[in-house]
């Protein structure tokens, strides 16, 4: 019997650690996939010299270089942009689902949120009061707990 509540509470750790652990990142993993994202990247004579997420990236002075020397045109430097876009239509209706899915849903809904109301007890204890004591069995056989 000492195994089994052994074994029970290794189950119950690993099971609070995993829980634990996988919550965020399941909760990262629904941010990433439903925000959209952009991300902006300088190139300067074929390297990056910048890259910026959700905003624009950063030149490497070479505009205002040009512009002063009176070129117009300044064909070293080039931006590009990659736009990953998220996910829209995440928000499911109840009549989204099949009929089959839909009873199992509100089943489980309805038993999962009564199993943390309290019961009251059938016979309320005010009624009935305990037995009386015949007999005060620890010291008629002299048995005492130390």
């Amino acid at each position: 019997m000492l195994k089994i509540k052994g074994f029970q509470s290794i189950f119950v750790l690993v099971k609070s650690v995993t829980a634990k652990i996988l919550s965020p990142i399941l909760a990262m993993l629904v941010l990433v996939s439903t925000v959209s994202w952009t991300v902006d990247k300088h190139l300067c004579m074929g390297r990056v010299m910048d890259v910026a997420i959700f905003s624009s990236a950063n030149d490497c002075g070479m505009e205002t270089a040009m512009q002063a020397l009176g070129e117009k045109e300044n064909l070293c430097c080039d931006d590009e942009s990659f736009t990953m876009q998220g996910q829209d239509e995440l928000k499911l209706g109840f009549h989204d689902f099949e009929l089959d899915q839909q009873i199992f849903l509100a089943t489980f809904t309805f038993t999962y949120l009564n199993r943390f109301q309290e019961k009251e007890p059938k016979v309320p204890d005010t009624i009935y009061p305990p037995p009386l004591l015949v007999y005060d069995y620890t010291t008629l056989f002299e048995v005492y707990l130390i």
